[in-house]
């Protein structure tokens, strides 16, 4: 087989310790191998990163393994040139297996070309990445004490989900805080209520006369703190994406024009892809990247099954959630679509086949630098 890069390395990353084996083809074509294990503090990885260069190492390649990857990959960034793989991609056959074989495999595969790399963005991408998932997470959270808010509420027999839409908006706190206060008269606790809720004062009466012990105060009073305290961290989020986010306000505005996508999904696709969509071939790369694609399994002629491929969960997600809304707008090439798919493929596959057109049209928009526009729209003079 063809050698593409005549001195390279193969990493075995692991939590405490990383094998690294450097293949290098001499002058009258011998090729070596010299294997080294290295420690996983700075000064280690620092030593890592001079050895390999002292070899004449040019390309390094790693498994993607949990985040141990991530202090390598970035004390070894522009200095040589990194593939991050998948470790499903370069399994081997059964037999023996040592972190030096490892190594050594990994290094033999990237020295002769077989080796596909992982979509890493730039460090600004990254740090956003990070920002975007963790309030994510923030925010599933706070809907799990919720929940729990809920339940405290059913267990004491109080009803005001029957009759709220929001537990937690400001007539929802308000009565909460009574109760945790120590109120028990129902009509005062309807009082509380404001805006449009007020039209049901009298459901309202019935659903707050229950039994609240102070067992359950205690309780709602502990839960109520910890959704207040997670909204807090959600919004200084926010707030830190916010900042992040300028240097690509243009991209995401433009992403912001496309039905159904608002500024949280633009923060997350620009999070998840960054905005430099030479990175991926075309737009089916990127939306197999995002598992949006369709499967493939077939045997014999026959077609099994076709269940979405394995992606990105949290722009997934995002896309999912805008796709539900472009589904609900009026007059929009996405809504037309998705009242076509939903009659065949139900409303799940539906949302997913949409959010795999919204993704295509947002790697268009990003690639070209254009304006979206609805299709029969004429493009404004």
């Amino acid at each position: 087989m063809d050698i593409l890069y005549p001195c390279c390395a193969g990493l075995d990353v692991h939590k405490r310790s990383v094998q690294a084996c450097v293949r290098r083809r001499a002058a009258d074509g011998q090729l070596t191998a010299q294997s080294r294990r290295f420690g996983t503090m700075t000064a280690d990885l620092l030593e890592l990163a001079d050895w390999l260069a002292a070899q004449g190492v040019t390309h390094v390649a790693m498994e993607s393994t949990g985040v141990y990857w991530k202090p390598v990959y970035h004390l070894l960034e522009g200095r040589f040139a990194l593939l991050l793989v998948n470790a499903q991609h370069i399994k081997r056959m059964p037999g023996r297996k040592t972190d030096v074989t490892d190594a050594g495999w990994i290094a033999q595969l990237l020295q002769h070309g077989l080796l596909a790399p992982s979509f890493v963005p730039p460090p600004e991408v990254r740090a956003l990445r990070d920002l975007t998932r963790q309030r994510a997470q923030l925010v599933r959270e706070r809907a799990a004490v919720v929940n729990r808010i809920q339940k405290v509420l059913e267990d004491a027999n109080i009803k005001l989900a029957g009759v709220a839409t929001d537990v937690l908006g400001k007539s929802g706190r308000a009565m909460l805080r009574a109760l945790i206060a120590g109120a028990t008269d129902p009509a005062a606790l309807a009082a509380l209520a404001r805006g449009s809720l007020k039209k049901k004062a009298p459901a309202l009466r019935q659903a707050l006369q229950g039994r609240v012990t102070d067992h359950h105060r205690f309780l709602l009073g502990m839960l109520l703190e910890q959704a207040e305290h997670l909204e807090g961290q959600v919004a200084r989020f926010a707030a830190r994406i916010a900042a992040l986010m300028a240097p690509f306000a243009a991209d995401a505005a433009r992403i912001q024009k496309a039905p159904g996508i608002g500024s949280q999904a633009a923060e997350v696709v620009v999070a998840e892809v960054g905005t430099d969509m030479t990175q991926f071939p075309s737009s089916g790369h990127l939306s197999s990247w995002a598992g949006l694609c369709p499967g493939n399994h077939e045997s014999a002629g026959k077609r099994h099954g076709g269940r979405t491929t394995k992606g990105s969960q949290w722009l997934r997600t995002a896309l999912v959630q805008a796709a539900w809304a472009a589904s609900h707008t009026k007059g929009t090439a996405f809504a037309a679509a998705y009242r076509r798919w939903v009659k065949r493929l139900g409303k799940k596959k539906a949302l997913v086949a949409l959010a795999h057109k919204i993704l295509t049209v947002i790697y268009t928009l990003l690639k070209t630098q254009t304006e979206y526009r609805e299709p029969g729209v004429p493009e404004a003079a």
